[in-house]
């Protein structure tokens, strides 16, 4: 735990995929018909390095060893943002302001590089989530996409200015 009674936040490294494969399938679990696939996520087996290929990082949280929290953010094609990815946070773990760090850390690193704002895409049956990021002041926009996974999923498009 840290001095502010959240669990340790650090920068991720690719050996931490496995633990947050284990991580989102438990959060998965928790929605009826949300599948955990490890053939759909393969940015899992390198995670630190697919972010920072893609000009972003990986934060994860540890209590006991463990992790019970992730975030990662990375630059939105074509655009002068950046897009939060795979922010989750175990249940045992959640009401204490993790999540909130977590997501500080994304958007604190896409200010400092500039973003003109930062985006994500997230399920919609994740209707805590939903509220999270409209706290954090996002907005939904109009419209959903359909992933091709086993889930059958569809997602909600969000995005918050950081300038202009």
């Amino acid at each position: 735990m840290s001095e502010a009674g959240l669990p340790r936040i650090r920068p991720g490294t690719d050996a931490d995929g496995a633990a947050c494969a284990r991580l989102i399938e438990a959060v998965f679990a928790e929605y009826p018909g949300c599948l955990f696939i490890a053939a759909e996520f393969p940015e899992l087996a390198g995670l630190a390095s697919h972010f920072a290929d893609r000009g972003g990082r990986l934060w994860v949280a540890e209590d006991g060893g463990a992790i019970v929290g992730c975030v990662g953010v990375d630059t939105a094609p074509l655009t002068d943002g950046m897009e939060v990815h795979k922010l989750y946070v175990a249940r045992a773990a959640r009401g204490r302001g993790l999540a909130s760090a977590l997501y500080a850390l994304a958007e604190a690193f896409a200010r400092d590089r500039g973003a003109g704002f930062i985006e994500l895409w997230s399920d919609t049956r994740f209707l805590d989530a939903h509220r999270f990021y409209e706290r954090h002041g996002f907005t939904r926009l109009p419209g959903r996409r359909a992933l091709d996974d086993a889930s059958r999923s569809y997602e909600f498009h969000y995005r918050k200015r950081l300038k202009g």
